[in-house]
């Protein structure tokens, strides 16, 4: 017998009810973590970044931001840092803007997804588009805020719900409202990030 690895759940009947959502279930390597963790600014929120998605994926262009500035509303929240956590495309941009922003630009020095693990690990929050970032961030037990599309939304994502059932508790969703127009989205993490702020500064 064979079968497509998607079609798993289908022939065992899995439903929402009943999909496997133990977390975290990855660890990153303690030794690396705490390799990272000495570079990262003490004190304030740290808050990951990934913006881009490979570009050679078939809807990459809907759900890829065009450019990190469309999160520049972010930088108004206060006692936060940022992490770019961009492989690839979107790591010159990254470059450039740490000179502006509150980021650190670690995207050059992952070498593997061992070493972004190890990142995360020591990150209170993790807001990304839908790419592997995400997925991670989640299976690691991570606080993760996904910005997702309007048009071809993944399927894993459902509709008309904030959570996901893959990673419960940890995971929240920020849905478009309109085809390609982030800003109303980015509002709403903004706001969201501003309360997340102020509960971790326990004010």
């Amino acid at each position: 017998f064979w079968t497509p690895p998607f079609s798993i759940p289908f022939h065992l009947k899995t439903r929402l009810e009943t999909i496997p959502a133990k977390l975290p279930y990855l660890h990153a390597d303690a030794a690396r973590a705490e390799q990272w963790r000495q570079r990262l600014p003490a004190g304030g929120l740290r808050v990951g970044l990934a913006w881009k998605g490979n570009p050679r994926y078939e809807n990459d262009a809907e759900r890829s931001l065009p450019s990190l500035r469309l999160l520049s509303p972010l930088r108004e929240v206060p006692n936060v840092c940022f992490v770019s956590l961009q492989k690839g495309a979107g790591e010159d941009e990254a470059e450039k803007l740490a000179r502006e922003w509150p980021l650190c630009n670690f995207g050059p020095e992952l070498e593997d997804f061992a070493d972004t693990a190890s990142v995360i690990a020591n990150l209170d929050l993790v807001i990304s588009v839908d790419t592997a970032v995400a997925h991670l961030a989640g299976a690691l037990g991570k606080h993760c805020w996904l910005l997702l599309p309007d048009y071809m939304t993944d399927w894993r994502w459902l509709t008309g719900r904030e959570d996901t059932p893959w990673y419960p508790g940890v995971m929240r969703l920020f849905r478009q409202s309109a085809r390609r127009d982030w800003v109303e989205a980015v509002a709403q993490v903004r706001e969201a990030l501003e309360q997340f702020s102020r509960e971790f500064v326990g004010v």
